[in-house]
């Protein structure tokens, strides 16, 4: 009787000093929704891998700390092949299925558009890190990229500034730059640009045959003054840069701004034919912080040996060869350390909780501190930068804590739009 009572408080004293954080980890399925094939592989492959490299970020950092235990992130990655209604069916299985706790991803707002009421439906949370057109908000997304306010309309008050006068549109022919230019014409003539000085061209995702249509912008800009608005998204951007650099057109000539090529895109485009052209983002790899000389060596670093810690999970098919960062990089990183800070506060998976948590969240990022808003988009700041032949931006114009606004009705009239 008594060996078995002195085994007992042996027992008990040895498990009293064994911490939580000893402890296996408990871990939490989290969904990755980007194309993986087709024509947007060329952008959404390094979102995956990004979103890889903080899973096991925070992994290696002790996981998620959520009702008094520790979480490892276990990454769930489907394959929606930039095939649009494919992206619900992929988003379905990772809400209904998988039963992920939130979803990282989509990069077209055809496709976003696509999964939200599926998002809606099931009560999932999705993080949408890249620059889009506004117009939307749902409780189920957070959008932590970009709105028109926060990367169009700046651009366009440079390039006014810059004396242009006549702008030339040019887009893929889907919501995003249908709607975005739509903004933009509206803005433009409200700043005394007539229509005659405004043309709008839309091709479809994967168009090759620009020839026409650089022939068309060569004519447009024969007068001066001229500049094109881009946004062409994937890898539609290489034949196009190609035409416009045989036609003899220049950043001289006529400026493009692009507001779906970072630095990533330029890894596949001609980047020497793109010097001198704009980019607009909230951030970019050459910007000189403490944190995003951190954020590029630590990632760079984990390309040599990609892993996710603490979870049986192989990571397979991340090429290293080359890489860079770029905004829709660092908003994806950004999107889950917010979320993970809310999934804290709340002390909960729970969707609803985290949302509510979600609201007033600062995270100092790469470019800066960044605060998640009410209306689900971020405090953030912007940065205009010119193209050089290294495929990097020398920022040339920054803008301080510009408040996302999803709506333009609110923002067309007001001080950040016009200065």
């Amino acid at each position: 009787m008594k060996i078995r009572t002195s085994l007992s408080l042996l027992l008990a004293s040895a498990f009293a000093f064994v911490s939580p954080e000893s402890q296996a980890a408990s871990t939490v399925k989290v969904g990755i929704l980007h194309s993986l094939s087709g024509t947007m592989a060329i952008s959404e492959t390094s979102l995956k891998d990004v979103l890889l490299f903080t899973f096991n970020e925070i992994n290696k950092a002790g996981g998620i700390k959520a009702g008094g235990q520790s979480y490892m992130i276990e990454p769930v990655i489907v394959d929606p092949a930039s095939n649009w209604p494919l992206f619900a069916e992929k988003a379905e299985q990772l809400l209904a299925k998988d039963k992920v706790s939130a979803v990282f991803g989509c990069w077209t707002s055809v496709s976003r558009k696509s999964v939200l009421p599926v998002f809606e439906r099931l009560n999932g949370m999705l993080f949408y890190p890249v620059q889009y057109e506004g117009e939307e908000l749902s409780k189920n997304i957070f959008y932590t990229a970009e709105a028109v306010n926060q990367q169009a309309i700046p651009a366009v008050d440079y390039m006014l500034g810059e004396e242009k006068k006549k702008f030339y549109l040019l887009g893929s022919d889907y919501v995003y730059p249908r709607t975005t230019n739509k903004i933009l014409k509206q803005y433009l003539k409200s700043k005394g640009i007539p229509e005659s000085d405004i043309e709008e061209i839309y091709t479809p995702f994967g168009h090759t045959d620009y020839q026409t249509i650089v022939a068309s912008i060569k004519k447009f800009a024969a007068a001066g003054k001229a500049c094109v608005i881009s946004t062409l998204n994937g890898d539609t951007n290489v034949p196009f840069f190609k035409e416009f650099a045989n036609a003899g057109l220049t950043s001289e000539n006529c400026p493009v701004v692009s507001f779906s090529i970072s630095e990533d895109e330029f890894r596949g485009l001609p980047a020497k034919d793109l010097v001198g052209h704009f980019g607009c983002w909230t951030y970019f790899m050459s910007l000189k912080t403490p944190e995003n000389t951190k954020f590029v060596k630590d990632f760079q670093t984990w390309l040599k040996a990609p892993v996710v810690t603490g979870v049986d999970y192989t990571v397979s098919g991340v090429d290293g060869k080359g890489r860079v960062t770029c905004s829709p990089m660092n908003l994806s990183r950004m999107g889950v350390y917010l979320w993970k800070q809310a999934v804290e506060k709340a002390g909960t998976f729970d969707v609803d909780k985290v949302r509510d948590a979600l609201i007033g969240q600062k995270f100092k990022g790469p470019a800066g501190e960044v605060t998640m808003q009410e209306n689900h988009h971020l405090v953030n700041n912007v940065y205009i930068g010119e193209t050089l032949a290294t495929g990097q931006f020398k920022v040339i114009r920054t803008l301080t804590g510009v408040a996302g606004e999803p709506f333009s009705a609110k923002f067309l009239t007001s001080k950040t739009a016009s200065n």
